[in-house]
């Protein structure tokens, strides 16, 4: 189902994640395909985090597109976490993508590196070239990639950055199963920034869950601000939203004045 937006946002919301997914990558699929008709190689950021599994799943099992013309980044890592630990973001893209098909080149930031050194690896490997396609979600505190509310600029300066991971965030990472306990939870992260995802010239977000709901909603209907720094998407020319219906059910309280 496509729902209309007065901002010309394009969302979709489906019956289950499972749908969503494979609409989702499908049109993943379909925007490689034309990029690679007109360039010979394509840029893609990905994130790191179950939202993701079902688009995931259905670009291991394309049959269609050139992996080896792509080159693959991600968009946060925790300080500390390497792709050899199983609780990092490159260790997950690595399980269930790197590894399964033959990119031109991925990209992982490596958690365990000198901060100053890895930022200016990151940076200056991210901004090579333009990227083309970014495929993300938003955290149940409205985030984009690592960039918490506290943290989040609209005009940030730095292409990556270290932060601190707002509590709202390390709540989040224990109840999707990625860590076990809050204090499991690394309090640092590379991100990187808004601007960067935003110069991308196609976005693709994936969102499922019914504890995205608020998150979904503010993104969509909410005043574009740091509180949510998903809201910033509206502003985008090229944004995909697709939603299971329990991520996009919500409905604010009703005013008692």
């Amino acid at each position: 189902m496509k729902i209309k937006y007065s901002q010309k946002m394009d969302v979709n919301v489906f019956p289950t994640r499972e749908i969503m997914g494979r609409k989702a990558g499908a049109d993943v699929e379909k925007q490689i395909i034309q990029l690679l008709k007109e360039k010979e190689t394509i840029r893609m950021v990905f994130a790191a985090a179950p939202s993701q599994n079902e688009l995931l799943n259905f670009l291991v099992g394309s049959q269609k597109i050139n992996w080896n013309r792509i080159t693959a980044f991600h968009m946060d890592e925790y300080i500390g976490l390497d792709e050899k630990e199983p609780h990092s973001f490159s260790s997950y893209l690595n399980e269930h993508l790197f590894e399964k098909v033959n990119f031109k080149n991925v990209n992982l930031i490596n958690g365990k590196s000198s901060v100053a050194e890895e930022i200016a690896r990151y940076s200056s490997l991210i901004t090579e070239a333009p990227i083309d396609i970014v495929c993300l979600g938003i955290g149940e505190n409205g985030h984009i990639a690592f960039n918490d509310p506290p943290v989040a600029d609209f005009e940030d300066k730095e292409i990556v950055k270290l932060v601190e991971l707002d509590e709202d965030c390390r709540i989040q990472q224990v109840n999707e199963g990625c860590f076990n306990t809050f204090d499991d939870v690394p309090r640092e992260a590379f991100t990187v920034t808004i601007p960067v995802l935003m110069k991308a010239d196609f976005l693709f977000c994936i969102v499922p869950g019914i504890s995205k709901q608020k998150a979904v909603y503010n993104t969509l209907n909410g005043a574009i601000s740091t509180k949510c720094p998903a809201s910033i998407l509206q502003k985008h020319p090229n944004c995909k939203f697709y939603f299971d219906e329990n991520a996009y059910a919500y409905s604010p309280p009703k005013s008692t004045k």
